[in-house]
């Protein structure tokens, strides 16, 4: 397949880049960041998200979604991560809806409108300590009664404190460390012995620790099979691992092009930086890396669309070459910048911020290439 995009996801592209630009610059993360502002994003800019269709892009034209695919969405990040954006976009209109579709008929007729209505915002737990463990699950499912209950704690969750859905990996049977006896389940805000402490991270956004002393759930909370999760929750892990990557290749591109952009602005000696050589060679290597990025990224969304047995190392490849493009742009950025880069005057240093937090979420760059070494027998 054309590592391109089509005539209709360049539109889309377009129609994204306007609109995030415009409503939802830098300067708008600025604003929330020192407003010390406790949601992390604007619930109104979600809803503007939801009018432009944004919101329902992976859920089914039959459910009332646009039934688009993880190219379209990965182009919204994109542009996400250019302009430093908060949104719930990443957690609530892919890993939950991917989530929410292997879920039962009552449970995606009751989340989906909300979802593509921005009235909701759906969280996803994983992970339970300081790195992205999928496979060390611990927290527990205990048959009660008529369903379940949950007891033990998670990590690093995005939106976590405010999430009107938490969707959550249990164990149901086995111990950490085994794919058999996960089970995935939807817990709602508010419910009994749930409480959430958020925490700001580097990049000013707020991901929550979220503790389950006893949580009950009813059957109808199941997503998927019970014991059987795993199957699952990896394909859900790889579309967000995917769409992850494209908001940090967002972040690395808006970086790169601000770098480039004072290389043309700022004089020494009476020229331009960017008229030095060993400036150009280094402008030259950054736009190599982030297109080699690039095409991994969009080969990742072109095999998930597909259903691609491949799917699976290909959004691993992604994580892994974006970690380290982006690393390179943002570090470069700062560097080229001087010693105005350091500061709060300059943007640039927010880039680098939102870089490293996208690059531990879902696996960091050396994790995923640890995944893909096992996968390929080693």
């Amino acid at each position: 397949m054309p590592l391109f995009l089509t005539d209709e996801q360049a539109m889309l592209r377009d129609s994204a880049r306007q609109f995030v630009s415009e409503t939802a610059p830098v300067s708008h993360m600025r604003s929330l960041r020192d407003a010390n502002d406790a949601t992390g994003f604007s619930r109104g800019l979600w809803k503007q998200f939801a009018e432009m269709g944004f919101t329902s892009i992976l859920i089914p034209e039959t459910e009332g979604g646009l039934g688009l695919g993880h190219v379209e969405a990965g182009v919204v990040l994109e542009e996400i991560g250019r302009n430093l954006t908060p949104s719930p976009f990443l957690s609530t209109s892919v890993a939950s809806v991917s989530a929410l579709s292997t879920g039962g008929e009552a449970l995606r007729g009751s989340w989906f409108p909300r979802i593509a209505s921005g009235e909701a915002v759906v969280a996803l737990a994983i992970d339970e300590g300081a790195k992205h463990r999928p496979s060390q699950i611990a927290l527990k499912a205990e048959r009660s009664g008529n369903g379940f209950k949950l007891t033990g704690t998670k990590s690093f969750v995005a939106h976590g404190h405010v999430a009107d859905l938490i969707v959550v990996a249990a164990r149901t049977a086995g111990s950490a460390g085994e794919d058999k006896g996960i089970t995935l389940f939807a817990v709602e805000k508010g419910a009994a012995n749930l409480s959430a402490s958020p925490e700001r991270l580097a990049d000013a956004s707020i991901a929550a620790r979220l503790s389950f002393d006893g949580v009950e759930v009813d059957a109808d909370a199941v997503i998927g099979e019970v014991d059987e999760g795993w199957t699952g929750l990896s394909r859900i892990l790889s579309g967000t691992r995917a769409a992850a990557s494209a908001e940090m290749l967002g972040v690395g591109g808006g970086a790169m092009d601000m770098t480039l952009g004072y290389l043309r602005e700022r004089k020494q000696f009476g020229v331009p930086i960017g008229s030095f050589q060993a400036l150009q060679h280094r402008a030259a290597h950054l736009y190599s890396e982030m297109e080699v990025a690039r095409a991994a990224v969009l080969k990742a969304q072109q095999a998930l669309d597909a259903g691609d047995a491949n799917a699976e190392r290909a959004a691993l490849v992604a994580k892994a070459m974006t970690g380290l493009a982006t690393t390179v742009a943002v570090q470069e950025g700062v560097q080229m910048h001087g010693g105005i880069g350091m500061t709060d005057e300059y943007d640039i240093g927010f880039y680098m911020k939102r870089g490293r937090v996208l690059g531990e979420m879902f696996g960091d760059t050396n994790w995923a290439a640890d995944q893909l070494a096992k996968l390929s027998g080693y």
